[in-house]
């Protein structure tokens, strides 16, 4: 089991369950596609993304890809793109309940939902992938853009930085601190559904119209191309260099 299901009334949890970091594989995200592809349709009006109680998502699971040949490499990162493509996609509203530490394709998904609710703690989140020799790709970093700004998110991206709970709410990369993230992320949605639904979901679409189109304009080239500085001798060496320090 990848991911667990837990409803609450008109909400849908949805749990990533891959002990002991949720690392993303294929599998998991297919899952999670799945997951919320079908919610509304099971007649949820919102859903809770939510992980670990110390991390929501340690990202995409590198050792994993690492073993991959290069077409199960791009089927690997294609269904990153497709699971956060569906969760910007989805016509109910998303909001992550964020538990932990959420670095690279953890704050990914988190950046695909509508509200981030973090944990109040020594937890650590951003995009992280100069760190490890990769570059985001825009339609990646459009998402960071339009929640912490041009220029901040030009700071965060270059650096390859992780900002703890504080300093991410100070920088909008979440909206909220709290000490337990599903109940809070429960009243969240509670409030959000309570409003009259035709404007409340049709100001919605419009709103995030701008993710969806960033997101559906990363095609075969643009993998392609990321795949490319995926196998160049320095981005190799840095995965590499992080696959040791995993297995320690």
């Amino acid at each position: 089991m990848t991911i667990e299901l837990h409803r609450h009334g008109a909400i849908q949890e949805i749990r990533l369950a891959r002990p002991p970091v949720n690392a993303l594989t294929p599998e998991l995200l297919a899952a999670l596609r799945t997951a919320v592809q079908s919610a509304p349709s099971e007649g949820a009006r919102g859903i809770i993304l939510t992980g670990g109680s110390k991390v929501f998502s340690g990202g995409m699971d590198v050792p994993h890809l690492m073993a991959l040949d290069r077409t199960g490499l791009k089927a690997g990162w294609s269904s990153l793109f497709a699971a956060a493509r569906t969760i910007a996609n989805s016509p109910i509203p998303v909001v992550a309940a964020i538990g932990g530490h959420s670095p690279a394709g953890g704050c990914v998904l988190a950046l695909c939902c509508d509200y981030r609710i973090m944990a109040r703690g020594p937890f650590r989140i951003g995009l992280n992938e100069v760190q490890v020799g990769l570059v985001a790709p825009d339609a990646i970093q459009h998402l960071l853009r339009r929640v912490v700004g041009t220029y901040r998110a030009e700071r965060l991206l270059v650096a390859g930085a992780l900002v703890d709970s504080e300093q991410a709410l100070a920088i909008g990369l979440v909206d909220e601190l709290t000490d337990d993230v599903l109940t809070r992320a429960q009243h969240w949605l509670e409030e959000l559904l309570a409003l009259p639904p035709t404007a409340m979901q049709a100001t919605r679409r419009i709103a995030r119209a701008d993710m969806g189109e960033a997101l559906k304009g990363f095609t075969d080239p643009e993998l392609d191309g990321f795949l490319d500085d995926w196998y160049a001798p320095a981005t190799q060496a840095a995965l590499q260099a992080l696959v040791a320090r995993l297995k320690k």
